[in-house]
């Protein structure tokens, strides 16, 4: 029975924390933008470090040693009062001195368990960023500073962790007088009453009441600690009920499996921010993009052209007005159904840890065929052949073994292999070389020629031939023409091609 009992338990407290972890970890993965703009990696970290161990390890302990303290607590306080009755007299003062030792110094215990976890977060986060920084930090010389830095914020963490072992201490004095309390009323009582009991009697009820004091000790530690956790179960229930995007799939409003079938892009008096309070990035946005144009976006930094993007994917929503792909406002349908049918090369290549095939076609979707076809098309072929292991080079983190123009053409690989109706390029070729944008823009121009194409341009001479530039200045739309019709008209795009050089 008590084999079940413990089996169950433990059984029950690894779903629990099965269940918590899952629950974080998808409710971490759908939030917005502008929870992660908000809050350092580090207090993530912490949530899935530390929190997570207290839950995996500590509570389970907790509730386990607290029982066993409460069971034998019971039983000797029991035991003392059958063998001397008179020791009921002093079980009421010393329960109730016992309640007010412990309900002081759990409290006090609960919130510097609370400042301690708190105060952690930038140790964790700093480390972070010390790791993503090292190559800086060398090169520039500043390791000691970092260090100093480091030994500052564990230093304020230890002003958090200390006052909690002299609390312990506190509490070891007066949980020992409790015992020692209990020992001598135990031992009283016993030679007050030594007629009417035997030596073997008296024995037990001595010897059970000098090992209470332990007991004692560990319950009201077990009780604190127990508390102390169960903040990290608050903290980490606080992340999985944060605010996450817009539904994935909506079942009942999915767009047909063709869509979007010509590509016409619609911005309707659209505005957006990224977060509430923040002023509007984009204002009253009145666009029309037809199927197959190629549209170029340019304008001085903050603009607004890289929350265009954004907006396309619904990272961040409007705040009013809509963007209406093919008939469809992309507000009704799912993320999923969205974002399936776009495709972005960023300024950033983006690559994960793990094969390269697996970099393309992270789904397995597409044929070995396909994927070389892309490679080809990508001008990347001969250099993957070139791999000891081919398309299973082993790509590491952020693809650091790659150049940057290798990474970008990855990314472009990438969009071949879906082969949507809408191309986004965020800058794509701002931080390459001038050869792999040439290679960049002559596989844009020849294989996305049917697809409406979305440009944030660095350098003016990648869109000089495109069908229309669009000038954003401060968020709203300056000027929209053709390349030729905006530098005959000795604008904002005058101003810049001739900035460029071009005119």
């Amino acid at each position: 029975m008590i084999m079940t009992f413990v089996l169950s338990r433990g059984y029950s407290m690894h779903r629990a924390s099965h269940l918590l972890h899952l629950s974080l970890l998808q409710h971490l993965l759908r939030c917005p933008l502008s929870f992660f703009e908000s809050t350092p990696n580090g207090r993530i970290l912490n949530r899935f470090g530390k929190d997570m161990d207290s839950i995996d390890s500590s509570i389970p302990e907790n509730i386990d040693i607290w029982l066993r303290c409460v069971l034998y607590t019971v039983t000797v306080l029991v035991a003392c009062s059958i063998i001397t009755p008179a020791f009921l007299l002093v079980i009421a003062p010393l329960l109730i001195f016992y309640w007010l030792v412990q309900r002081f110094y759990v409290a006090t215990s609960r919130q510097l368990k609370r400042l301690e976890s708190i105060s952690r977060s930038p140790i964790y986060s700093h480390f972070s960023e010390t790791i993503t920084g090292a190559s800086v930090i060398r090169a520039y010389g500043r390791e000691n500073s970092f260090i100093v830095l480091n030994d500052m914020k564990v230093d304020t963490n230890q002003k958090a962790y200390f006052p909690g072992i002299v609390a312990n201490r506190w509490l070891g004095i007066r949980i020992e007088f409790i015992g020692n309390c209990i020992v001598l009323f135990a031992a009283l009582f016993a030679v007050i009453g030594r007629a009417q009991l035997n030596a073997g009697m008296v024995g037990l009820s001595v010897s059970y009441a000098l090992q209470v004091t332990m007991s004692l000790n560990w319950m009201v530690r077990m009780t604190s600690d127990l508390e102390s956790n169960i903040v990290a179960v608050e903290r980490v229930k606080e992340y999985s009920e944060s605010p996450t995007e817009a539904a994935w799939v909506i079942e009942q409003n999915r767009p047909p499996q063709s869509w979007p079938a010509t590509g016409n892009v619609k911005f309707n008096d659209y505005s957006v921010r990224y977060r509430e309070g923040l002023d509007l990035v984009l204002k009253d946005l009145d666009l029309s993009v037809s199927g197959g144009e190629k549209v170029g976006i340019v304008g001085r930094t903050g603009a607004g052209k890289s929350s265009m993007t954004l907006c396309l994917f619904r990272i961040i929503e409007a705040a009013k007005g809509g963007i209406v792909i093919d008939g469809v406002n992309i507000a009704d349908i799912g993320l999923h159904d969205l974002r399936s049918k776009l495709t972005i090369i960023p300024q950033d290549p983006v690559l994960f840890s793990g094969s390269l095939r697996m970099n393309l076609d992270p789904f397995d979707r597409y044929s070995d065929d396909e994927v070389w076809s892309s490679l080809e098309l990508s001008h990347l072929k001969e250099f993957v052949q070139s791999l000891p292991t081919g398309l299973e080079h082993e790509c590491s983190e952020g693809g650091e073994n790659l150049s940057v123009g290798q990474r970008q053409l990855v990314c472009l690989a990438r969009a071949l292999l879906r082969k949507t109706r809408i191309l986004i390029l965020d800058e794509a070729t701002a931080a390459v070389d001038l050869e792999t944008d040439d290679l960049i823009q002559l596989t844009i121009r020849t294989q996305f020629k049917k697809c409406t194409v979305l440009t944030i341009a660095h350098r003016l001479n990648t869109i000089m031939d495109y069908n229309r530039v669009v000038v954003l200045d401060n968020g709203r739309i300056a000027e929209f023409d053709s390349p030729t019709q905006l530098i005959a008209q000795k604008g904002i795009f005058y101003n810049m091609a001739k900035d460029a050089g071009l005119t």
